[in-house]
């Protein structure tokens, strides 16, 4: 199977993720409505009427998106990896999707347990690259470093996922064995993932821009069309006070708007790329890295590279 058929195979998994995305995204502004109308209502105070129900949604979505990812983000890496492994899918891939990350973790503490792993290398590696451009260069290094670290991020998001499958290729192991090798593969063949950077960033910013643009346009027409709204004035006038430049454009009637549209535009666009043009990146992404893997399975002699670099690689790797 080529990346597009995959893809087209798995699709099922990241259309079942838009439901809950929109339903997130609904609870987000349905508390942070309700908080502003009954802040205004009983303590005269809207703005943090609003910012407690904005509170009040975020943690309700990460509940919601916390369990949701378990079932589908994990079996749609679950069934990428095995159409990259062996060239072909079932029919029924969401079915078989749970079915196999059930298999491979009982229970979704266990599950989180190995992926908060994976991200926590990752994450101390890049932290480790800021501290190293500090030493290097005081605070223009440590700028550099960040700017480097933030990079990482997004890659680090890659390389969790493609690590996430490494554990499902890798059934006749241990998840915490199958975890260290995922990880050290990417120190193995960085050369061959380097390539996947382009792609990655590449795409992101075209839909970004297109995407992004095109809501932002629409939300600012609608916007327009209403006209002022007295929530633009609270708002005004809550950040009044504040000298940031945030707080400048937030604290202008005129500009709140704009603000707003571009809100809008970057959460549909989070959640489009996320759902459609992610899964498209990372199945091309995940097969160079299980094909060098495949190619080169990493022995416990090859652990060592990571042992002083990393404590929780260490820590798995002693506990396994």
């Amino acid at each position: 199977m080529d990346n597009k058929q995959i893809y087209k195979k798995t699709l099922g998994f990241s259309l079942r993720r838009v439901f809950w995305d929109i339903i997130s995204v609904v609870l987000l502004l349905g508390a942070g409505t309700l908080g502003y109308f009954l802040g205004e209502k009983y303590a005269q105070n809207g703005p943090i009427g609003l910012l407690i129900g904005a509170v009040i949604g975020v943690v309700a979505l990460i509940l919601i998106t916390r369990f949701i990812s378990y079932a589908l983000k994990a079996g749609q890496i679950a069934m990428m990896t095995r159409g990259v492994a062996e060239g072909e899918l079932p029919d029924d891939v969401i079915r078989e999707g749970k079915k196999v990350v059930k298999e491979r973790f009982a229970t979704v503490a266990a599950f989180f347990a190995i992926t908060g792993v994976i991200r926590g290398i990752f994450n101390q590696i890049g932290r480790g690259i800021t501290k190293l451009g500090e030493s290097i260069g005081g605070d223009t290094g440590g700028a550099i470093g960040g700017a480097v670290s933030s990079v990482m991020q997004t890659i680090i998001n890659y390389l969790c996922d493609c690590c996430l499958g490494w554990v499902f290729y890798r059934k006749e192991v241990k998840p915490a064995r199958a975890a260290c090798e995922g990880a050290v593969l990417f120190f193995k063949h960085g050369k061959t993932f380097a390539k996947n950077m382009g792609r990655v960033f590449g795409m992101g910013l075209v839909s970004l821009l297109l995407i992004g643009g095109v809501f932002t346009g629409v939300f600012y027409a609608i916007l327009h069309a209403i006209g002022d709204l007295p929530l633009y004035t609270d708002v005004a006038a809550f950040f009044a006070e504040n000298e940031s430049k945030l707080a400048q454009i937030l604290s202008n009637p005129v500009t709140l708007p704009i603000a707003f549209s571009i809100l809008g535009g970057v959460i549909v666009w989070s959640i489009l790329h996320s759902v459609f043009i992610r899964p498209f990146v990372l199945t091309g992404v995940l097969r160079n890295y299980l094909e060098s893997g495949m190619n080169d399975i990493p022995s416990e002699a090859s652990f060592a590279m990571l042992d002083s670099k990393s404590d929780k690689f260490r820590k798995l790797h002693q506990e396994m």
